[in-house]
């Protein structure tokens, strides 16, 4: 990735880090230094610290007074604690969304769902595609809930969740029948306001995750 210089600088800079942390090429509790990367970048020292305070809003990274930032360790224990918050969050926004969803609403949300099952059927699924996608219903949800806390709450977890897809791409592959049927059972759920099914088919499916996830990175 070639880095150019946007109006948003520190923002910029904080998407740029994010994909080398989400990649591997800045590995888990590797430093990252400020002088450094403001003279690759040919940036500020602020702007560089304004990014690595982003980082760490968005669980990329580890900012350790009189020692710096570094990227945050990811584990099968860590990675799983991080996605046990982040479910409890998501079952929240179902709670919403099945009592505030109304019919202008239906033909939006739907389309964002189709969206990921068509790239799950594919042949040689493109896993980066297909977790933008998800991404994408998740924010599709929090525009109808219109809960702005919630909505930056989950938002800060995107990028280090995203982390935990990429590293175990491979693994996701084997586990796209069950993505498949959670994207095809969860808009009957929401449409019928069964709060009850939708948050059992998340908690289902966010135990499959994690398992995927542990055998990813154990």
């Amino acid at each position: 990735m070639d880095f150019q210089v946007p109006n948003t600088l520190a923002e910029q800079i904080a998407n740029f880090l994010a994909e080398r942390i989400m990649t591997g090429e800045i590995r888990p509790g590797e430093r990252i230094q400020e002088a450094t990367l403001a003279s690759e970048l040919q940036v500020s020292r602020a702007s560089v610290k304004e990014a690595l305070y982003t980082l760490e809003r968005w669980h990329l990274a580890e900012i350790t007074p009189r020692k710096g930032a570094s990227a945050t360790q990811l584990n099968a224990d860590s990675a799983t604690e991080l996605y046990d918050v982040y479910l409890h969050l998501l079952i929240m926004l179902a709670t919403r969304l099945c009592e505030r969803w109304q019919e202008a609403d239906r033909a939006a949300m739907l389309d964002t769902v189709a969206k990921v099952t068509g790239l799950i059927r594919q042949p040689g699924t493109d896993i980066t595609r297909m977790v933008e996608a998800s991404f994408d219903v998740m924010e599709a949800c929090c525009e109808v809930v219109g809960n702005p806390y919630l909505t930056e709450a989950l938002s800060n977890f995107k990028p280090a969740v995203s982390r935990a897809y990429y590293l175990g791409a491979d693994h996701y592959r084997q586990g796209l029948s069950t993505i498949n049927t959670f994207f095809s059972e969860l808009p009957k759920a929401v449409l019928a306001r069964d709060t009850a099914q939708t948050c059992s088919l998340i908690q289902r499916f966010a135990e499959h995750q994690k398992r995927l996830i542990r055998r990813a990175l154990g």
